[in-house]
């Protein structure tokens, strides 16, 4: 696995000279800044929100609203509190010449208690030299859901590529997480199966034959559906609009307030999606106060109830199958933890709910890496867990999708890449487990069983 902003021999971070604000204006920060050569040029900024809390409602963050050179350019959520915290932004393209940012408060879009400061600004420009400028010049910009704007919800905090081989040539895919999803999967469900409360979407991507010809572009739309971009952009960055309640995109949209996160490369080749978030661990922290905010956790939820426990409760398993299992196969796991009469209890992943396996479509399993969730006690401590169940269960294929042809087993366990519970923080600890092998699973039978030894350090 790996995570990279963009390569120092390749890029040059611009100097900046900061101009002076009248009195009384509402301009939080502008800087000047100049390009050598028409180049992508990004933003970092380090911003706190003194009065913020995600959690609550009045104060959820600031909105920063950007301009360069006099025109808008995007607008910036501060998700992170209080404490200073580093947004980096995709400014897009520009000539050769001096160049200015200013960034303002968006009082009307901002929480009412909630204000802004900015302590430090850079910028980094990407030339045309650089292996990573095609995919930053293609990133997306992203237009806000209309049901979205004045809100805090639905915010999206990281978007990252991948990039990979085709028989045909190479293709870049970008993705992005969002903070959470009004629409499609319930809360419990999506901790169970997803292991997270973030919604994670494919929105964008773009194949090269092998002399570098665009063959197709394509982005996720309503239900699902891939198909073909034919919209707009701003210079090669495609402009996209989220259409739907569970953050699918479109061509074509009616808002006007925009999004450009800074995008960053990411290899999954043997992991899920969800270590980006690992990589972000704040990302952990703003999901699971919305959901505080929203009105989604309660004390003992049931099964079921499209509720959950508090997040800080859940203890989060990633682990890989073989690939081909995805067709046939859904997962479930039990976390077994040690009380103080020396008893061990499993927590099952399901609840007792079938909803609650972990299903996997060929289409999204790529590489047999799944995760998922289960509350714990309160309290419980990394030593008092002892012990991991696996199980694999027959798949029963979704709607629309085609029946596989019948196979009664077994699965493969082939890794467990990690299981951590959150701190009081709202943030991942340390690993607690992990584990290669291969391992059979018959479909419907008995678990597999891995022993927890306490660490020796």
């Amino acid at each position: 696995m790996s995570m990279t902003w963009f390569r120092a021999s390749l890029l040059s971070v611009l100097a900046c000279t900061a101009l002076s604000a009248s009195p009384g204006s509402p301009v939080l920060r502008q800087e000047s800044f100049e390009v050598q050569a028409s180049a992508e040029v990004m933003a970092i900024i380090t911003a706190a929100c003194p009065g913020c809390d995600w959690s609550r409602a009045g104060r959820e963050g600031g909105l920063l609203r950007l301009e360069v050179d006099g025109r808008y350019s995007q607008h910036l959520f501060l998700t992170r509190g209080p404490g200073k915290a580093e947004y980096r932004v995709l400014l897009g393209s520009f000539p050769p010449g001096p160049h200015v940012l200013t960034l303002t408060r968006d009082a009307e879009g901002s929480a009412p208690l909630a204000r802004a400061s900015i302590s430090h600004l850079g910028f980094v420009v990407v030339t045309a030299a650089a292996p990573e400028h095609d995919a930053i010049a293609l990133a997306p910009i992203l237009y806000a859901r209309p049901n979205t704007v004045g809100r805090f919800t639905d915010v999206p905090l990281i978007m990252w590529y991948e990039t990979e081989g085709t028989d045909r040539g190479s293709l870049i895919r970008y993705s992005v997480i969002f903070s959470n999803e009004d629409g499609g999967t319930p809360p419990d469900r999506l901790l169970a199966t997803w292991g997270r409360l973030t919604d994670i979407e494919y929105i964008y991507g773009i194949e090269f034959d092998h002399e570098g010809k665009v063959i197709e572009e394509t982005f996720q739309g309503k239900d699902h559906k891939i198909l073909p971009f034919d919209g707009k952009r701003e210079g090669r960055h495609p402009l996209l609009y989220v259409v739907t309640d569970n953050n699918m995109v479109g061509d074509t949209g009616v808002t006007t307030q925009r999004y450009a996160l800074a995008p960053v490369a990411f290899d999954l080749t043997s992991v899920s999606r969800e270590a980006v978030m690992d990589a972000n661990p704040w990302t952990y922290a703003v999901t699971a106060r919305e959901a505080r905010r929203e009105g989604r956790v309660e004390v003992a939820p049931l099964p079921g109830s499209k509720k959950i426990f508090d997040p800080s409760r859940y203890a989060v398993l990633e682990a890989c199958a073989s690939p081909d299992d995805g067709p046939y196969a859904t997962f479930s796991f039990a976390i077994g933890v040690k009380n103080h009469q020396g008893e061990v209890r499993f927590y099952d992943s399901t609840g007792g709910v079938r909803e609650y396996l972990i299903s996997r479509s060929p289409d999204n399993f790529p590489n047999g890496c799944f995760r998922g969730a289960v509350a714990l006690p309160p309290g419980i401590k990394a030593g008092e867990v002892v012990a991991i169940q696996m199980r694999a269960h027959t798949r029963v294929p979704g709607k629309e999708e085609e029946v596989p042809p019948k196979r009664s087993g077994p699965a493969h366990l082939r890794h467990v890449n990690r299981l951590f519970l959150m701190d009081a923080n709202d943030r991942p600890r340390p690993s607690l487990f992990s584990w290669s092998g291969d391992e059979a699973l018959g479909l419907d039978g008995d678990p597999l069983t891995l022993e927890i030894r306490p660490s020796r350090r």
